[in-house]
């Protein structure tokens, strides 16, 4: 028998590696995407509470002071953390070259994950949460999740600390730093708040940081990595700049610690707080430029291949979203616009800006990509992907500009004195109705995206060595290179890469 090529062995390796991960990577994002429907159904009704006050007001456990912050919580910790942990877990995986030999422990870990929130969410709903803003689950709750956080991420670790010597990805500095970031953030703000009964002041601090925390060094470094392996990866180009690229990486690290405490900005606490969590907020625009250009000014070199990849099309929307979210940072955090943006829609519209603007659609583009790779299936319908790109960016687009600008309003009534307050919702009313049909496109567009996913995981996809194209369908002078030494996806066993250069 002939030795293997390398360009074979390669491919056998990949495909070790993925169908290692096949099952908890596949139950990461198909139970996320289901939570992604239940909240986006919590948002539509809490959205529609706020403009509709007697809407579903006959049920107790469907009022405005549960149902809304169920909703942030099924959006950050039932979808948000699951596709991000299973982004995370196949991209070291394939980065260090290393099969995953704990598979079965980290599907526990992720049952453990997805019990822990159901019964939090749950809890809610009954009126049984804390009140704390993104930690309104009871306390039984979180420790639980910091367990099975542990057995996700102490693996990916492992893997990365046992690769073959040599370069070190700009992804992996990212996976590292939000696998130990998200475990600092988490138990810190939790044992603070929950573990001492200090001053509630201090802990609605605490809570302050925690929510741009986990924002910033972990949603953030979660899809930037993902980003920067995905667009170099399909269009078959270098990152743009290696010097960017440390900017990005050095200024997240150093300034997204400092930001958060902005949101009390007019209470007792030192001075100097709120001002240097502002400062912080504002310079978040820095790393975000940075990443959003360089791997912008790296897809564009490619926009044939941007234009019908469902993973590009999805990840250069995020780094939009992600240029947005800079700028939004940077706006709403001034002297003049802080005020009115601390206690309105405003900081709801920056929230699902990053989350969903920037992060669930760098999510997107991971799932559209490593699904085929695992399951060993193509997407069984292009119409379906451009039907959830299109009405995403709608309803995402809608949500972020109307939250942020509806809420500036609403927040400049509430600072009219010599009005009554109720006027402020008053201006806020169009506005909240806006929301609420967006949400609504959004849950149509995520039921089939969710179907969709869950009929690959049953490996009911497309048989074929072709790629779901978004334009032309596939034919030969596309560059099919998009999806480069990557088209081992033909069903036909690992290692056939070269015979189906062409393939996703």
């Amino acid at each position: 028998m002939s030795a293997a090529t390398p360009q074979t062995s390669d491919a056998i390796r990949r495909a070790e590696i993925d169908l290692s991960l096949r099952h908890p990577v596949m139950f990461f994002f198909t139970s996320g995407a289901a939570w992604l429907a239940v909240a986006i159904l919590l948002g539509i009704i809490s959205s529609a509470k706020v403009h509709s006050p007697g809407f579903l007001s006959d049920w107790g456990f469907l009022s405005y002071g549960r149902v809304q912050p169920a909703h942030m919580n099924a959006l950050i910790y039932g979808w948000g953390c699951q596709a991000a942990f299973g982004a995370l877990v196949w991209l070291m995986a394939r980065l260090s070259r290393q099969t995953c030999r704990a598979a079965g422990l980290i599907l526990t870990a992720g049952h453990v994950w997805n019990f822990s929130v159901s019964l939090g969410v749950i809890c809610i709903l009954a009126g049984k949460g804390t009140g704390i803003p993104w930690m309104e689950m009871p306390v039984f709750a979180w420790v639980p999740m910091l367990l099975a956080y542990a057995a996700i991420a102490i693996w990916s670790m492992i893997q990365f600390k046992v690769r073959p010597a040599g370069h070190v990805f700009i992804s992996q500095w990212y996976i590292l730093a939000a696998l130990i970031w998200f475990p600092w953030v988490f138990a810190t703000a939790h044992i603070f708040v929950h573990g001492f009964s200090g001053s509630p002041l201090m802990a609605a601090a605490i809570n302050a940081w925690y929510r741009s925390a986990l924002l910033f060094l972990f949603f953030l470094p979660a899809g930037i990595a993902a980003a920067y392996y995905l667009i170099p990866k399909v269009t078959g180009r270098p990152v743009y700049s290696y010097t960017l690229s440390s900017l990005g990486f050095w200024s997240l690290a150093i300034i997204a610690p400092w930001a958060g405490m902005q949101k009390l900005a007019g209470a007792p606490i030192p001075n100097f707080l709120p001002y240097v969590g502002a400062a912080a907020t504002i310079l978040v625009a820095i790393p975000a430029i940075a990443v959003a250009v360089n791997l912008l000014k790296t897809a564009a070199g490619a926009p044939e291949t941007v234009v019908n990849s469902p993973t590009l099309l999805f990840t250069v929307a995020g780094l939009f979203g992600l240029l947005v979210t800079g700028f939004a940072a940077t706006f709403l955090n001034t002297p003049a616009a802080l005020p009115l943006s601390q206690f309105s829609l405003s900081q709801y519209g920056f929230d699902i800006l990053a989350l969903y603007g920037f992060f669930s659609f760098v999510a997107f583009g991971v799932i559209y990509f490593v699904v085929p790779r695992v399951t060993r299936r193509e997407w069984l319908s292009s119409r379906l992907i451009k039907m959830h790109f299109f009405l995403s960016i709608y309803g995402v687009v809608t949500i972020a500009i109307v939250a942020i600008f509806g809420g500036l309003m609403q927040g400049h009534a509430q600072e009219d004195f010599k009005q009554p307050w109720e006027n402020a919702m008053t201006y806020s009313y169009p506005y909240a109705v806006a929301i609420t049909l967006a949400w609504c496109f959004l849950l149509f567009s995520n039921v089939w995206f969710f179907m969709h996913l869950a009929l690959m995981w049953l490996r009911l996809g497309r048989r074929s060595s072709h790629p779901t194209l978004l334009g032309h369908g596939h034919h030969d002078d596309l560059h099919d290179a998009t999806h480069g030494p990557e088209g081992d996806i033909d069903n036909a066993g690992p290692g056939s890469a070269p015979a189906h250069s062409h393939a996703h």
